[in-house]
């Protein structure tokens, strides 16, 4: 039997906690974490838009992983 990495096992449980939050459905869980993509995009828009320039130094937000 192979030992799990402590990242995989995480990972594991948070899948198994989202799919049991919705009662098995996959297609509401998927369509739960797009509806959260969604906001917290909005909401980087937002705080993008408040922030100065001199506040961050420079940096800008990604909206993107790389």
């Amino acid at each position: 039997m192979r030992e799990q990495p402590i990242g995989e096992a995480v990972e594991d449980d948070e899948h198994a906690n989202v799919i049991a939050y919705h009662r098995g459905d996959a297609n509401a869980a998927i369509d739960t974490l797009l509806q959260d993509i969604r906001h917290l995009r909005r909401q980087l828009a937002l705080t993008e838009g408040a922030m100065s320039l001199g506040m961050a130094r420079g940096w800008r937000p990604s909206y993107d992983r790389d």
